[in-house]
């Protein structure tokens, strides 16, 4: 069973924290030495160990008025952030020159990663999304990113961006926008609705009529609280789902259980809450066809904040596990571990 995650910040972490994920997550882990977070989950071992073929790898860069990584450069200017996520995407370039991975850019480079995996010569595929879209200068060069191999756009962050209001800053989109929502349709990128505030979710549904996804987003239902504007509403998930969109669930303990904090310790929260919400989009949907994975592994936090059954992105069969002990059909499984991603991407990919 192919496994697909749809969100993890493997350029960021490159740069920021001088990761190279060739390498075994021990390795990293030797490295840094002994901490207390974001301690290392994601190294091309594990990911193929693990069974996954493709990840959606992310272009995010830091605004000065974020939570800063201190090792992390910020951004001030769309020519700072436009720089930056440049740097990331040559990331991605250097790392396709190793002979197990390659950028995912066509249906016949999605091809190519699957045929892999069915010879029994794994390789991972990647899949560019930018988070935030403040490297975008103006909404005209939209084009010009997708010709450099970007797939999918969130247009905001928590703080927001010039585009549109986050999760942390509630609005709409601005001007820019509203006039990015129609540049990414013609030049065929999908929208990623992860971190928007409200009214901007809404009002880009309205404006974008290409495909849509969440790439990381659980349910506001289930984590109630300060932070529950990060998540999605029973009317949101049912008006992505209208429009054949698919949800990743975070495998993120406070996005898991909003009463969750790091002194409880990663043990306190198991891969039933994920099956939760899981099985929440599946009951709003009727169907398991508009749920998956989007981890976030390596997002500002590490295996310290990860469900007790994963240590590793190694472990991500034991989510499929869960499922199955849960009363998942196998056919249902696989889609939730994989194939829903594989459909929208073949067909969003040129």
């Amino acid at each position: 069973m192919l496994i697909v995650d749809a969100h993890e910040d493997i350029a960021f972490n490159a740069l920021a924290m001088q990761r190279d994920y060739t390498e075994s997550v021990a390795t990293t882990r030797s490295r840094e030495g002994a901490q207390a977070e974001n301690i290392a989950t994601l190294g091309l071992p594990e990911l193929l160990a693990g069974g996954v073929g493709i990840v959606f790898g992310t272009l995010f860069v830091m605004p000065a008025n974020g939570t800063v990584v201190p090792q992390s450069p910020v951004y001030r200017t769309a020519e700072e952030a436009h720089a930056q996520a440049q740097q990331q995407l040559d990331v991605y370039r250097r790392l396709a020159e190793h002979p197990q991975i390659m950028l995912v850019q066509t249906r016949a480079d999605l091809a190519g990663v699957l045929a892999c995996w069915e010879r029994a010569t794994p390789q991972l595929g990647i899949v560019v999304l930018m988070e935030g879209a403040d490297p975008i200068r103006a909404p005209g060069e939209a084009a010009e990113w997708h010709a450099d191999g970007v797939r999918l756009v969130g247009p905001a962050w928590a703080a927001g961006t010039r585009y549109c209001s986050g999760n942390d800053v509630p609005g709409p989109l601005s001007s820019d926008g509203r006039s990015l929502m129609r540049e990414m349709s013609r030049a065929r990128l999908a929208l990623d609705l992860s971190h928007m505030a409200e009214a901007s979710f809404w009002e880009a549904l309205d404006l974008f009529d290409g495909t849509v996804i969440a790439s990381h987003a659980n349910c506001r239902a289930l984590v109630p609280g300060p932070h529950e504007n990060r998540h999605l509403s029973n009317a949101m998930i049912k008006a992505l789902v209208e429009r054949d969109g698919v949800i990743g669930v975070v495998l993120y303990n406070r996005f898991l259980d909003s009463s969750w904090t790091p002194k409880r310790g990663k043990d306190a929260v198991g891969l039933d809450l994920v099956v939760r919400h899981i099985d929440h989009i599946c009951q709003i949907a009727g169907d398991a066809h508009h749920v998956a994975i989007g981890s976030d592994f390596d997002g500002g936090f590490g295996s310290e904040a990860i469900p007790r059954e994963l240590d590793t992105v190694a472990d991500l069969p034991r989510l499929a596990d869960a499922l199955r002990s849960h009363g998942f059909a196998e056919d249902d499984v696989a889609a939730v571990m994989g194939r829903n991603w594989l459909r929208k991407l073949e067909a969003l990919l040129p």
